[in-house]
Parts: structure tokens; sequence; C-alpha cells
């Protein structure tokens, strides 16, 4: 299949971003406005079939990163071209910034301080553990979206969602759960709590970059910047 124009995948990746977002946020700011209205494990699955359903919608126009970490790891491991990371990563950042305006239009702002992310336990262990979560993320979203694993292709939506799943029920408590600093971004611009964003800028491009290399050095890959 022939690549979409980029201009066409940058537009992917802000719906893309925005839809994931959307349903993720939303999940915690309805826990906050109507207590009991959702359980506990609603919060988690918004955040992971909402990525999944995204992927499902745009994965074939964009590649479905709606993640810096994700496109970082993968222009790493050779697998994306370095010239049209920077774009992306706007993309990313436009939709995060969409997807946050538009639950501050909607939910009270206790809910939007709650999507704010924050550690669970200390700075360093918070910051470690979301450099292994993303680390071990990049290498299954490598597998099953770059590789030629028998479960990649059409399975790529459900692992990389269900990853995200389970990284924000066993992880996320501890680390804050972002995996991901546009995800990070928005929530703490808008509530304007950014003492705590370093870590969730640098964990996960940290963790991606080491996801992205290792995938590549185990499939034998050349590690590097691809030029188209």
């Amino acid at each position: 299949m022939e690549q979409p124009p980029y201009v066409y995948r940058l537009v992917a990746e802000i719906l893309g971003t925005f839809g994931f977002f959307f349903l993720a946020f939303s999940g915690v700011a309805i826990a906050t406005d109507l207590p009991g209205s959702i359980a506990a494990g609603a919060i988690p699955a918004g955040f992971g079939l909402g990525l999944g359903f995204m992927i499902f919608a745009f994965g074939h126009v964009s590649g479905g990163h709606f993640n810096p970490a994700v496109t970082l790891g993968l222009t790493a491991g050779g697998r994306f071209p370095a010239k049209e990371l920077p774009g992306y990563w706007i993309a990313q950042l436009i939709g995060g910034f969409a997807a946050m305006g538009t639950m501050a239009a909607i939910y009270s702002e206790k809910a939007t301080d709650t999507i704010v992310n924050a550690p669970g336990l200390s700075d360093g262990a918070a910051l470690s553990l979301e450099i292994i979560t993303t680390a071990l993320f990049l290498m299954v979203i490598s597998a099953v979206a770059t590789d030629n694993a028998p479960w990649s292709g059409i399975l790529a939506p459900i692992a990389i969602g269900g990853f995200i799943f389970i990284a924000l029920t066993v992880v996320g408590p501890a680390s804050g759960g972002s995996y991901n600093p546009a995800r990070a971004i928005a929530p703490a611009v808008y509530g304007g709590e950014m003492g705590d964003l370093w870590i969730y800028i640098v964990g996960p491009l940290v963790g991606g970059l080491i996801g992205g290399v290792i995938f590549a050095l185990v499939r034998q890959r050349k590690v590097g910047i691809p030029e188209v």
C-alpha cells in the first residue's frame, strides 16, 4: 500500500491522539465528577481500548504513534525517518491539547486536575518505572507493528492497547502512569501543575529510546536513523 502524504499522516496523528486522550481522560474525569459511576478498572480500560481503537482507525494512515516516545523509539530503531519526527511530535501535542481543552470545557476543575500525572512513590522510583515500562512498550510495538512475527499486523491494536491496560493497572499507581509525554504535558500545562512533569517527559523518552534500540539489536537490524 502506498504511504499517504505526510500532511495527511500528521492530521491522522492529531485526530488519533485526540481520540485516544478524549476517551482516556473522560474516564478519569467522570470518576471524579460522578463518583461511583464507573468501576476503577474502567480507567485503565479507557486508556488501553481508546488507544487500540484509534490505532484501528488511523494506524494504516500514520502508523498510529500518538506518543512522542513511540516516534522517538521507532526512529532510534531504524523504523521511522528522523526528518518526520518533529512534525509527528507537534501533531501529537496538538491532539493532546485539543483533548485537554475539551475536558476543561465539559468537566469540573477538580476533574481536570485529577488528570495530571503524579508519582505514587518517590520521584526516582516513578522515573525508573516510566523508563522500564515505556521500553517494554516499545518492544511490543516494534514486534507487532514493524516486524514479521505471526501475530503482527491486524493484532497490533489489540496488543498495544492491551499493554497499556496492563501497565496502567499494575504499574500506573506507583509511577503515575504516563508512558507518553503528550499525555502528561497537556494536563500539566492546563492545570499549572508542572512540578512532576519532568518525570513524564524524561522517563518515557529515555524508555522509548532504549526499547527501540534494544529491539533493533535483538532483531539484528541496523540501529540508526533512516533517510527516507
